[in-house]
């Protein structure tokens, strides 16, 4: 089984066993036990949602301080396109690559940049002969842990390019280390990020070996410093403009990457529950035309991600507005063929993308099946209601716990109930005859 580090944690001070997380969970990776929630981290794709949904801010995500980046020598700052709708009054976009550099940061390369070289990639692979219909992208981490744990059938469909992030960070470091003469072990790349997914990315990528990206920085950590630098002023001078087009920072929403490539018969879905709609009807054959998907697990896109600031709609707009003012060049135009090129080898996966196994209930094959019958059995007499109440998402997911040894059937408020329903029954039964 493969494991990794999440981003996503749990607070267990704050926590007060309440089921709203529980019941937002899309692959079912949460379960409150003795009045406190608990991640089972096999399950668990960092997507955010318990983080949105907690009311008492008892799921928190594990991103690096802004501090880090004083690790290495030379800092090159990678800023999310997400990052362009959190401040107000952002008139020009260049103050924002200028506000970073002035908070400690020696170069930017905004992940827009990186945007427009993966959807040249991703547009040469669709026009592969072999090219599997339809195409997935392989942008959200989040919902590529989705498609590895509940959608394995879907694998080989993932497009095999690495994420805008991974392609911002290759090239950054290499103009950097060019242009200043530097060794690339003294340079640090850093994501600002807008989703816990893309830091566990970095700490366990899929489909290659090793991040080109050495951090992430939440966007809520920087937030109020990059805000108060940009009160400051904006652009000293012309080799701090931001390189944006109305493309690369159109990834910031839902339907960017379609956008960015230009393909008919394309589909751009938000939200973790629609994603999971779609992958399955795709699993089932319904959609034989569509040769495109994008599937981003936040609300919105990446503006809705758990990290930002912003509120999402505000954000949104924000990002619709900065796009209509920048040049809609396509990628063919922004990304040179050298770079294009020099990128080929550097951007693809260099190993495959695996199946994450949720639940394995037991070594022994026999002993295996038996306890699949046993889940079959408890399952009849479970309610089927879903509620909750016993710390399970699912009478399904409570039936799996207790043939695991981690639940019991008595956890089932309905069982429970029933249970001390008949012993009253005794309990009357025993006072009569005892009287008799």
């Amino acid at each position: 089984m493969e494991l990794y580090r999440h981003s996503v944690r749990l607070d267990k001070g704050k926590c007060v066993g309440c089921t709203n997380c529980l019941k937002h969970c899309p692959t079912e990776a949460i379960r409150i036990r003795g009045g406190r929630a608990m991640i089972l981290e096999d399950l668990c794709i960092d997507c955010g949602e318990c983080i949105r949904v907690c009311q008492h801010h008892a799921k928190v995500a594990v991103s690096d301080p802004l501090s880090a980046i004083n690790r290495f020598r030379y800092k090159i700052a990678l800023p999310a396109p997400t990052l362009y709708g959190q401040f107000k009054n952002l008139t020009n976009a260049s103050s924002v690559p200028s506000g970073l550099k002035r908070m400690g940061f020696d170069a930017v390369f905004d992940v827009a940049r990186g945007a427009e070289i993966v959807s040249r990639a991703v547009a040469e692979r669709l026009a592969q002969p072999d090219c599997p219909h339809p195409l997935i992208s392989s942008a959200c981490p989040a919902v590529l842990r989705l498609i590895q744990i509940r959608f394995p059938e879907l694998i080989d469909n993932v497009v095999d390019v690495r994420s805008p992030m991974e392609a911002a960070a290759t090239v950054a470091r290499s103009e950097f280390c060019q242009e200043h003469g530097v060794r690339p072990e003294e340079v640090g790349c850093f994501f600002i990020t807008p989703c816990p997914a893309k830091v566990t990315a970095i700490r366990n990528p899929i489909g290659h070996e090793k991040s080109a990206v050495d951090g992430a920085i939440s966007m809520l950590e920087i937030y109020g410093l990059l805000s108060h630098q940009l009160r400051r002023g904006s652009v000293k001078n012309q080799d701090e403009q931001a390189r944006l087009t109305a493309l690369g920072l159109g990834w910031a929403r839902s339907g960017g990457e379609c956008a960015c490539l230009g393909v008919e018969e394309a589909l751009a879905v938000d939200g973790i529950e629609n994603v999971s709609h779609v992958l399955e009807a795709i699993e089932n054959d319904q959609l034989p035309d569509l040769r495109f998907f994008e599937g981003l697990a936040c609300s919105g896109g990446c503006v809705g991600g758990p990290l930002t600031f912003e509120n999402v709609y505000i954000a949104r707009n924000r990002i619709r507005a900065l796009v209509a003012s920048l040049p809609k060049d396509p990628p063919t135009a922004t990304v040179s063929e050298d770079l294009h090129e020099a990128m080929r080898p550097l951007i693809g996966f260099d190993r495959p993308v695996r199946t994450l196994e949720s639940m394995k209930l037991d070594t022994d094959f026999k002993s295996a099946l038996a306890k699949m019958d046993r889940i079959e059995e408890i399952v009849k007499k479970l309610p089927g209601l879903d509620c909750g109440s016993c710390g399970s998402p699912t009478c399904r997911a409570l039936a799996e716990d207790i043939a695991a040894g981690d639940a019991k059937e008595m956890d089932c408020l309905f069982l429970l109930k029933d249970k001390v329903r008949a012993m009253a029954q005794q309990m009357i039964d025993i006072s009569g005859q005892t009287r008799d």
